[in-house]
């Protein structure tokens, strides 16, 4: 029995994550400010973690064996974080992204298209971190989602006082009615209607993860492995966007419909210009069995089309985190 500490926790696989804790027998502290409750016998401290002082007070005297961080978006976040946790625990996770790697956000080394991208094209003990940029500001956190985390993790791999991983999660599907992104819910509402699934004119493969198997890897991560450093987690095998619309479109019986964007047009969830898929290597030579994504992909749907009883013409999803 380990006592582990999930910052956030309150929805999808983070919740997801807890359960799975509390089920292996260990103490599991909840933070977050509140917005849902936590499961009985989970112990909840109610505060915004932005609140360095708050945060501090709220924590007392605890200790943890292991910090699992599922809400860290900015290098700010990621210092109070290292300042309050500093003496408290032995190893700090980081639930981080795919998108750390998208070329389009940061001078990156290139990565030959096909060649699955590994952990080293961005290390966390290298990269800058800038604090006084506005994190604090909304849109300009939404706009700079991937290089807030690549700061985040910068700042917990440097802080000193904890080993710390980061788990950059492929995109997150399954769950239906709690796949709250709607990304996936956007094909299946399409396709049922006949509408066009907006596409790229050459769109690149990307890589997934079912909400299930992040939460196990994340209780692996936590639990049963001192790797430190980033780690990719994503089910094995590559999709472009036309991949995933055939899945949908077999398991609601229709044909999709495809329109190819004008440059500079948004196009659908996962319609990728550019490469950035991930490998997922080091995860397995660390002991971690990846499921296939196409073997998971037909539920997954299946759940989104009893979730989607009645299905509505929905604008494109922005593309979240993963």
């Amino acid at each position: 029995m380990q006592r582990i500490c999930v910052i956030g926790g309150s929805r999808y696989f983070g919740r997801l994550l807890v359960e799975r804790l509390q089920a292996t027998g260990h103490r599991v502290t909840v933070i977050n400010r509140g917005s849902t409750g936590t499961p009985a016998g989970v112990e909840h401290l109610v505060v915004d973690r932005n609140d360095e002082a708050s945060l501090i007070a709220a924590l007392g005297s605890r200790t943890f064996d292991v910090v699992v961080d599922q809400v860290c978006y900015t290098p700010v976040q990621a210092a109070i974080a290292a300042r309050a946790f500093a003496g408290r625990t032995r190893r700090y996770v980081m639930t981080s992204t795919i998108e750390v790697y998208d070329p389009a956000t940061a001078a990156l080394p290139a990565a030959p298209a096909g060649t699955p991208v590994p952990e080293e094209n961005v290390d966390p003990a290298t990269w800058l971190a800038a604090m006084d940029l506005p994190w604090h500001d909304e849109a300009y956190l939404a706009a700079h989602y991937a290089e807030g985390k690549r700061q985040a993790e910068a700042v917990l791999a440097r802080a000193g006082s904890f080993a710390f991983a980061s788990v950059r999660s492929a995109h997150v599907l399954g769950g239906g009615a709690r796949e709250f992104t709607g990304r996936l819910a956007h094909f299946v509402e399409r396709i049922c209607q006949g509408a066009e699934i907006t596409v790229h004119e050459n769109p690149l493969p990307t890589v997934f993860i079912h909400h299930e198997e992040l939460a196990d890897l994340l209780l692996w991560a936590a639990t049963a492995t001192d790797f430190t450093g980033p780690v990719n987690a994503c089910s094995d095998g590559r999709l472009d966007v036309r991949d995933l619309a055939a899945i949908v479109a077999a398991q609601a019986g229709r044909e999709p419909l495809y329109r190819v964007v004008a440059a500079g047009e948004t196009a659908s969830p996962f319609s990728c210009d550019r490469h950035y898929a991930m490998s997922n290597t080091r995860a397995k030579e660390l002991g971690f069995a990846f499921s296939r994504a196409i073997d998971w992909l037909p539920g997954a749907v299946d759940e989104t089309l009893t979730a989607s009883a009645t299905p509505a013409a929905s604008a494109i999803p922005a593309t979240p985190a993963t």
